[in-house]
């Protein structure tokens, strides 16, 4: 999600946080700071349980997006990504819409599969095949594409049936941009070219991006659909150190141990000020221009403020 700037004029960076183990106050402060402080967007996740534990204290996606579209006047604002088994497919259109009118038209869209099995077991979904879980995202594309496109839906699939379903009031803008979230470059890639108006593409590094960036433009000359269509986006976690002091930086990438322990560190923003601005280079090299910073509670409020102050400004 993002405004897809021109590589020449910079970096757009957003806020992607999973809403666990944080309070909704944290979770207004930080949607404040990115509505005031020069981010282009903010998203959240869809998950029941947290990454960390799944008895920790996690917040549900919907209700929280109505919140955040009431409380915020500039940033784009989503979800990166709705799990696509988790809810119909049309309460999620009408849900969407409602976040969008709350949010002045600011509601950006992405779906994906979902991927953590307990929580698809113990709120009774069922935890499909890989593919499976992928063929329901095309064809949720599809339905979502039409829910937002046009006033009236027919649509009788594998996965999804809706018989003159109506979508009223319409977006603010008349639709509402749809994203999708992955990795894949033979299904999500050619989902992305196909239907979508967004790929992030998440915790690559620049080498990847590009690769990734390159293998989109191939599945658009198949779908015959112009790349410049499809905004992209990477996303990387934040665990920048407020300063170089050795026991700053020591502590931040402590946490990143911590915290993702089943990422590479290829995929993060570790080390001191001056290091992750000259790791964002390398990335506006690659053709970077909208950036996730992805935050796992709890958040370091001093190295998000010193990121803001002394970073932020190098990409403008």
């Amino acid at each position: 999600m993002g405004n897809g700037k021109d590589a020449q004029l910079g970096i757009t960076f957003g806020i992607h946080v999973g809403q666990q183990n944080i309070t909704i106050d944290e979770l207004r402060r930080l949607w404040t700071l990115a509505d005031e402080r020069g981010f282009g967007w903010l998203s959240i996740w869809d998950h029941f349980y947290c990454a960390t534990d799944d008895a920790d204290p996690h917040f549900e996606a919907v209700a929280l997006l109505g919140a955040l579209a009431s409380e915020t006047k500039n940033i784009q604002l989503g979800c990166m990504v709705f799990a696509t088994p988790f809810r119909n497919l049309g309460l999620l259109a009408k849900s969407a819409v409602t976040i969008d009118h709350l949010s002045g038209g600011r509601f950006e869209l992405g779906l994906g599969a979902g991927w953590h099995e307990p929580e698809f077991t113990a709120f009774n979904y069922e935890f499909a095949p890989p593919k499976q879980r992928l063929d329901m995202v095309e064809e949720g594309m599809q339905v979502m594409r039409s829910f937002l496109n046009q006033e009236v839906t027919d649509h009788h699939g594998e996965y999804f049936d809706f018989t003159n379903a109506y979508i009223n009031p319409r977006p603010v803008k008349g639709t509402i941009p749809l994203w999708i979230g992955g990795l894949g470059e033979k299904r999500t890639a050619r989902i992305a070219a196909k239907y979508a108006d967004g790929w992030n593409i998440p915790y690559v590094g620049p080498g990847a991006f590009t690769h990734k960036a390159g293998v989109l433009r191939e599945w658009c000359e198949k779908e015959g659909r112009d790349p410049a269509d499809v905004k992209l986006a990477t996303q990387l976690g934040f665990f920048m150190a407020a300063s170089d002091d050795p026991e700053v930086m020591r502590k931040a990438d402590e946490e990143m141990k911590r915290k993702t322990p089943h990422q590479t560190p290829s995929g993060q923003l570790p080390g001191s000020p001056a290091q992750v601005a000259e790791r964002l280079a390398k990335y506006q090299e690659a053709g970077v221009t909208a950036l996730n910073t992805a935050f796992r509670p709890p958040v370091d409020w001093e190295a998000l403020e010193v990121f803001v102050e002394d970073v932020m400004p190098q990409f403008a």
